[in-house]
């Protein structure tokens, strides 16, 4: 596999994990605080990145200090994306929130252009606008579905796409596992932080097993994203972000009963799309050598 192609894979990874996450957070929150909900995971979540660093000997690793910006700045980014997204997804159903961050793909790919100078062919940028077509006939701009909880869901894609190109500023000698660490370290502090002000609840052992599966989640959700963003081209990569449509759609009607209406049925199969045609013209491309990999 070529650099693209196993970045598109992780993205994929990243996309199922994330969303997997996103939908045990917001059936939690039905009968938890909030940020209780998010500190008690991020305590749960750091625990299991740092044992994963230390079996796997990256947390012996040192961060080289050219790289320490870049990681804290990350972090930073990570917690300013997070606060945004949770309140969209606590007041939103998830195939909505899910579906507007898929302008990620646009935003990203627009950005690396501008400001990293990678190039973006015309089929690509072909791909990533009848794509986004397809999330603004799920978003539908200006009906009864777009609110301010839905600006709070764009404020975390522009966000989110800082933290994702500051993540490619990364040297291929900082380990991916210590960025994760740092990630789940902000967003629990984050929950810490905004849990002071509200009142905690008693924790069931079911709500208890759920925290740990979301901890379990979120570790992959974050290592599988860092390595997206570190392999191949951003223009390459970013559109399988259109994959976490189809997890939002799904488990938002299996877990909380919420139908795609047709518009966003149509609008969900044009993202696939697009998503496959940038994999079979990816797979078309020759193999190129890859130096060092990100650890």
């Amino acid at each position: 596999m070529n650099d693209n192609i196993r970045g598109a894979s992780f993205m994929v990874a990243s996309m199922a994990t994330f969303t997997l996450n996103d939908a045990t957070i917001k059936y939690l929150a039905q009968g938890m605080p909030t940020f209780q909900v998010v500190f008690l995971r991020g305590v749960g979540a750091t625990l299991l990145i740092v044992l994963l660093a230390h079996l796997t000997g990256a947390l012996r690793k040192p961060i080289p200090r050219d790289d320490w910006k870049w990681v804290i700045g990350r972090s930073l980014a990570e917690v300013a994306s997070f606060y945004p997204f949770i309140l969209a997804l606590t007041h939103m159903p998830l195939a909505n929130v899910t579906a507007i961050l898929q302008a990620l793909p646009l935003m990203i790919t627009a950005a690396g252009a501008i400001f990293m100078g990678e190039r973006v062919g015309w089929r690509r940028w072909s791909a990533i606008a009848v794509g986004f077509v397809g999330v603004l006939m799920i978003v539908r701009p200006g009906g009864d579905d777009f609110d301010r909880w839905s600006l709070a869901a764009l404020a975390a894609v522009l966000t989110i796409t800082l933290r994702e190109l500051i993540t490619r500023r990364l040297s291929r000698d900082v380990p991916s596992l210590k960025v994760a660490i740092f990630t789940a370290l902000g967003v629990m502090l984050l929950g810490l932080f905004m849990s002071l002000r509200e009142p905690w609840g008693a924790v069931t052992p079911g709500q208890g097993g759920l925290l740990v599966v979301a901890s379990m989640f979120i570790l992959g959700g974050y290592l599988f994203s860092i390595m997206a963003m570190r392999v191949g081209e951003v223009a390459a990569v970013t559109p399988f972000r259109y994959t976490a449509l189809i997890w939002g759609l799904m488990l938002g009607w299996l877990v909380f009963g919420d139908w795609p209406k047709p518009m966003t049925l149509a609008g969900a199969a044009l993202v696939a799309a697009t998503g496959l045609y940038t994999l079979w013209r990816e797979g078309r491309r020759a193999p190129m050598p890859r130096p060092n990999a990100p650890r």
